[in-house]
């Protein structure tokens, strides 16, 4: 069957040729090696974690299998490492206490940084579970990114955080925070770079940490000026009190004892305290004392008024005396009495003093307000509770029960909730406590907490508030001499934890570089003490 023809199609007239292109200039060569380096430095990285990582879980691990999974198990949510926090809590000693606490804080902001930016930040998958043997991996798994790894960070700010403070606890814990992060590798939830990068995040946020509130070497000296004292090596001629009131009476004797075997040690009753040491200071060269704040002020007065040096050994609940001296240890207060070194110091007086007294004496401070009657509310629930619970619960009855002290400073009249007078000038460091780095300045830190509604808000105020500041609440000075009138028959008064009642007229005042205390220092170039404490 024949189809029609179709007709033809028009034909088109012929498009004009394009005028030529220009010819680009030619384009310089890039060597390949340039290329890789520009382009696949993370993949090569990732290539050489990779066979990293498949080498630790081909290499055969001796007495690991049984160690590092439950170890990596222990360390989820940090509980290892507030657990050992807790022990190194439990040792009494401050400086593992500091120690404990500074690595804690570091460990919190390691996990804060890890976990809200850096792992959202690179989304890394986690290793194939195929290339670990199934008896080192772990039953539960991971479900988080893999970049960095929490772990290991939390491991390393604890580890580094500790050892900034304590060198010797930093010794013990950095094992422990090694094999951690090496548990992570082998146990195959994570890289090699994993766990190196994470390790760097967890030393760089204890040093932040360190920046922030520094450690207890960084800060100057305690106490100034630098004076000599007779070296007494292993406690020849040195007579030392014990206060048997202390709860740790019987461990502190037998430590001095061991740090200073020529010692004399004598334990005694707290009403035969000043007695035993007006006798020991006439018998010595030097006259110690182990016991708390109020025990140390007793053996205070009675080192200045025979012309001796004091060796303090801290056995109380809270040593702020021998603490502001960089004393905290039985040795190193036996160091110090070693070499000789030692610090002149301020002593507070307060006039007229308790019972009749001329003066009374104060190394810590005096205040007036709700401080005393919460001191002896303290002191009463103490023994059955404790002592911080005894303060909390003591505070409370003081602040809803009380009134403002009435009493003229400077001839004005004025309603106060607490008046403070240091011993030399506190400061503040930082969310840490309030400490004295000169404790021979001539000066009475003074604050005053003014009456009116909401005391507990009022304290709070100052005491957050520091030194040198001023407000309707609350007010902070300098001073050399404190006058203070009109207060009633039977006012109590606290002074270094102790109680007394006064009435009438007070004067507050100083006794310049009254007393001689042993103090270790740190030795500089040549073997002198720094330039600071000369």
């Amino acid at each position: 069957m024949s189809f029609p023809s179709l007709p033809s199609l028009p034909s088109f007239p012929s498009l004009p040729s394009l005028p030529s292109l220009p010819s680009l200039p030619s384009l310089r060569p890039v060597s390949a090696k340039r290329a890789i380096r520009s382009t696949g430095l993370p993949r090569r990285l990732s290539a050489h974690d990779l066979a990293l990582f498949r080498v630790a879980a081909d290499r055969n691990w001796p007495g690991a299998r049984a160690v590092l999974p439950r170890l990596s198990r222990a360390a989820d949510h940090g509980l290892l490492w507030f657990g050992a926090a807790a022990a190194m809590a439990a040792t009494g000693s401050p400086r593992a206490r500091r120690a404990a606490l500074r690595g804690v804080a570091s460990l919190a902001l390691a996990s804060a940084t890890v976990n809200t930016v850096a792992k959202r930040s690179v989304r890394r998958p986690r290793p194939l579970l195929e290339l670990v043997p199934l008896v080192r991996q772990l039953k539960n798994q991971p479900i988080t990114t893999s970049f960095p790894s929490g772990h290991s960070a939390s491991a390393a700010a604890f580890a580094t955080g500790v050892a900034l403070e304590s060198l010797g606890w930093g010794a013990v814990v950095a094992p422990v925070a090694f094999s951690v992060a090496a548990s992570r590798v082998y146990t195959g939830v994570h890289y090699p770079g994993d766990v190196l990068v994470g390790a760097a995040l967890g030393v760089g946020a204890a040093f932040a940490v360190r920046g922030l509130v520094p450690t207890r070497r960084q800060l100057p000296a305690p106490g100034r000026p630098y004076t000599d004292a007779p070296a007494l090596p292993g406690g020849e001629h040195l007579v030392v009190v014990v206060n048997e009131a202390s709860g740790t009476s019987a461990a502190k004797a037998a430590a001095v004892r061991d740090a200073l075997p020529l010692a004399e040690v004598v334990e005694c009753a707290p009403e035969d305290l000043t007695a035993t040491l007006d006798k020991a200071a006439r018998r010595g060269r030097a006259l110690g004392v182990c016991g708390g704040d109020g025990t140390v002020n007793r053996a205070a007065v009675a080192a200045a008024r025979h012309g001796v040096p004091l060796a303090v050994f801290p056995g109380g609940t809270l040593n702020h005396f021998a603490y502001d001296l960089g004393i905290e240890e039985v040795q190193d207060t036996a160091r110090a009495l070693a070499s000789g070194d030692a610090v002149k110091v301020d002593l507070g007086r307060f006039t007229p003093g308790p019972g009749g007294d001329a003066a009374g004496y104060f190394v810590n401070t005096f205040s007036l307000g709700v401080y005393p009657e919460l001191v002896r509310l303290r002191e009463r629930w103490s023994p059955r509770i404790g002592g911080w619970p005894a303060g909390v619960l003591a505070a409370y009855e003081v602040l809803r029960g009380e009134r403002p002290l009435e009493a003229e400073l400077s001839g004005t009249p004025h309603a106060l909730w607490m008046l403070f007078a240091g011993n030399c000038i506190y400061q503040r460091l930082g969310p840490a406590p309030a400490h004295r780095y000169d404790l021979a300045d001539g000066l009475l830190d003074v604050r005053l907490v003014q009456g009116g509604r909401l005391p507990g808000l009022r304290l709070l105020a100052a005491a957050l508030a520091g030194p040198l500041s001023r407000s309707p609440v609350h007010a902070a000075q300098r001073m050399r001499r404190l006058r203070i009138g009109g207060l009633a028959p039977g006012t109590s008064v606290a002074y270094d934890g102790e109680v007394a009642h006064i009435d009438g007229e007070l004067t507050v005042d100083k006794l310049p570089e009254a007393l001689t205390v042993y103090r270790p220092v740190t030795r500089g170039p040549g073997n002198r003490p720094p330039a600071y404490d000369r």
